[in-house]
């Protein structure tokens, strides 16, 4: 995982001594960045937008940064990566969920105090497979179809749903002779 500090990127793209992400043409100049650094980053990479530094995000910064990214990362504009959230506190986390609601979007998220979450919309029966993911560390369409007694095209399409929207990662590997996609959490 790769972490991009928003509050240094912050200093060397607006230089206006704030560590507040606010306003609607702010949160374009820091996505603009950040669209050109994970151009240059490997396929598959995890990169964790770190937000501990920053104090306040507003609700058309936390739009133009964080729905603009993770709508533009699942339509694949960025490949085969993956963005997550990092040192989010409630208040910035309330704006960032609103953001992402309004375009039916999701990320996973790490609070300050450690705590994991997915923030914006996620179908519950999504939510259930991306639960059992986290607990288990990695899972496959026959452990998901067991663990929860469901058909194993249903069981590969949650996965596959999950992935596409850069919910977890898609792992190939090779088991008892064969190749099988291993999925597991992005943070």
């Amino acid at each position: 995982m790769i972490k991009y500090d928003l509050y240094k990127l912050l200093k060397e793209e607006l230089k206006n001594g704030s560590a507040d992400l606010v306003t609607r043409n702010s949160g374009q100049v820091i996505r603009k960045r950040i669209e050109r650094d994970i151009a240059g980053e490997k396929e598959g990479e995890v990169v964790a937008l770190d937000f501990s530094k920053i104090g306040v995000i507003d609700y058309s910064c936390a739009d133009e940064i964080v729905a603009k990214l993770i709508s533009r990362l699942i339509s694949g504009e960025y490949g085969d990566k993956h963005i997550v959230l990092s040192g989010i506190n409630e208040n910035q986390k309330e704006n960032i969920e609103v953001a992402l609601e309004r375009k039916d979007l999701a990320v996973m998220a790490a609070t300050r105090d450690g705590k994991q979450a997915i923030i914006g919309n996620l179908n519950n029966y999504l939510q259930e497979t991306l639960d059992l993911i986290t607990k288990k560390g990695k899972i496959t369409a026959g452990d998901l179809s067991t663990a929860l007694k469901l058909p194993a095209n249903t069981s590969g399409t949650r996965l596959l749903n999950l992935y596409k929207k850069r919910l977890v990662k898609r792992i190939d590997e090779t088991r008892d002779g064969g190749r099988v996609w291993v999925y597991a959490p992005c943070l």
